[in-house]
């Protein structure tokens, strides 16, 4: 196993990687949070910010692997509201193209931070 880490994602919050290459073809990208690398803060607005940048996140840290998002097979959104999956759902179609990865979209009762999204993803070399 190999770790993956760029500074144009968050830095993990805790004992864990951005992301791992398993060594096999697979890229395992921990959940990301919506924090602007930048400026360590969420985007100011709502779900649909949140959303863009998770994926945003994501994306960072697939490009330092090598990969990008037509790379992802599989993602989990985690959503603090199930009411808020629509407007989740329509920036999520904005990254990505058919044939579009396999989803599990599940609401938790709080996400770290206060956060209204979190998304995780698995992609293939």
């Amino acid at each position: 196993m190999k770790q993956i880490s760029t500074d144009k994602a968050p830095a993990a919050i805790g004992p864990y990687s951005q992301a791992i290459d398993s060594g096999a073809g697979l890229v395992f990208v921990s959940g990301q949070l919506p924090i602007d690398p930048a400026t360590g803060a969420f985007p100011e607005g709502g779900v649909k910010e949140q959303t863009k940048q998770s994926l945003l996140n994501a994306k960072a840290i697939l490009e330092i692997a090598g990969l990008n998002l037509s790379n992802v097979v599989k993602t989990t959104v985690f959503l603090a509201d199930m009411g808020d999956f629509a407007a989740m759902n329509e920036v999520y179609a904005q990254f990505f193209s058919a044939p579009f990865p396999a989803r599990s979209a599940v609401a938790v009762k709080t996400l770290p931070k206060g956060a209204l999204v979190e998304i995780e993803c698995i992609a293939a070399r």
